[in-house]
């Protein structure tokens, strides 16, 4: 009997009517590699493309009506036709194929893994290897497969204005010199007002990418706050080094407690995932020339302009770019970053030790329960399947 393939596909009719069915055994072609999947992390994108409202990127009018679900895995070659991967090789996938360095192009949205092409959540797939990141040997497959959209997108928000290997280097903006503040060895009044100076990031609720922010970030001597509305996973995020903490059920207006924490500065970097019922709030926590990258929406995609009357629907009214001159913000649309900025990262993580947090991983029999987890909020960082027992 031919060997054959386990995968969980979706008709992009609910999570809930996902199925694991039997595929054909992939054969690489030229340039390709076949791929032993062992671990598959899971993302919140991945819930919207099973439910059919992962619409807002234009992508083929051919979008297929059912597809293998997920873009995160960690795996091993198999089979190699192409000489720049060697069988026996741990690798990571590259989330959009195509897009291996510099800007994103429209182009490279048609490259998605898990919408519109055949995703991950699988035994075994073939890829272009140009398309794949070798694995650091100190990570474990699980905490890999954590890295392709959770560690590139909070990557990306840290560095995207920076040229690639000029991680975390201050900019030169202005023509003031291109060190970082703290590279210096001055004396302690010096040293403690470069600490008061220090560069701060927002990071909102305590998911995949959050966690990814708030670890490099702490590697890289920035100072964080994270939101969330559970105090436990705050205790958790504390661990990691969050400097403050914010509950935004008790504090509802949160900014005010990022300014407080900043000295009425407001934070340099702001990872908005919220959407809808954030963004203003997180124009509103942001430092002058600050930047908010704008990477996700679980709070909604639609603004929320309610019923409120006087200065709170006065609020609400403001369009975005005034929002956004009133403080010099620049507001970028995140995707993820190309496999350039992919190995510069892992480069970073390398250095640092850094190992992605790993929240709970079910069994292959179980792709389903794991999306109703990560749909659920339970999770604080990351969720995995295991394809392969170990």
């Amino acid at each position: 009997m031919a060997p054959t393939n386990k995968q969980w596909v979706s008709k992009l009719d609910g999570v809930a009517k996902l199925e694991m069915v039997e595929g054909e055994m992939p054969v690489p072609k030229d340039g390709e590699v076949l791929v032993k999947i062992h671990a598959v992390g899971i993302n919140y994108r991945d819930i919207e493309v099973c439910e059919g409202k992962y619409s807002h990127h234009q992508t083929p009018s051919d979008s297929p009506s059912g597809v293998v679900i997920c873009s995160d895995m960690c795996g091993t070659v198999l089979e190699t036709k192409s000489p720049l991967l060697r069988a026996g090789t741990r690798v990571m996938s590259v989330y959009l194929q195509t897009h291996l360095s510099g800007a994103l192009r429209q182009s490279d949205l048609e490259s998605g893994l898990g919408f519109p092409l055949p995703g991950v959540l699988a035994e075994f797939r073939c890829f272009d290897a140009r398309a794949l990141v070798p694995v650091p040997e100190y990570l474990t497959d699980e905490e890999a497969s954590c890295l392709p959209i959770a560690g590139v997108t909070a990557w990306m928000a840290l560095n995207w204005m920076r040229p690639i290997g000029k991680a975390f280097q201050k900019l030169d903006l202005y023509g003031q010199g291109g060190k970082r503040d703290d590279d210096d060895d001055d004396g302690d009044e010096d040293k403690k007002k470069k600490e008061k100076e220090k560069e701060t990031v927002l990071l909102q609720g305590t998911g995949g990418v959050s966690i990814a922010g708030l670890q490099i970030a702490k590697a890289a001597g920035l100072r964080t706050i994270i939101t969330s509305s559970s105090d436990e996973k705050l205790e958790q995020a504390k661990k990691l080094g969050a400097d403050h903490t914010v509950n935004y059920r008790t504090y509802w207006e949160w900014q005010d407690q990022v300014l407080e924490a900043t000295g009425g500065k407001g934070a340099d970097y702001v990872l908005e995932v919220g959407g809808a019922k954030t963004l203003r709030k997180s124009f509103a926590s942001v430092a002058f020339g600050g930047t908010i990258s704008c990477i996700g929406y679980v709070s909604g995609k639609e603004d929320d302009t309610g019923d409120d009357k006087g200065e709170a629907a006065g609020w609400n009214r403001l369009n975005v770019n005034v929002l956004a001159l009133r403080r010099n913000v620049t507001l970028k649309g995140l995707i993820n970053g190309g496999k350039d900025r992919f190995e510069e990262m892992v480069r970073f993580y390398e250095d640092k030790g850094i190992r992605p947090v790993v929240c709970k991983v079910f069994g292959m029999g179980e792709g389903r329960e794991a999306l109703e987890y990560v749909k659920g909020g339970k999770h604080f960082g990351k969720v995995v399947v295991r394809v392969d027992k170990e």
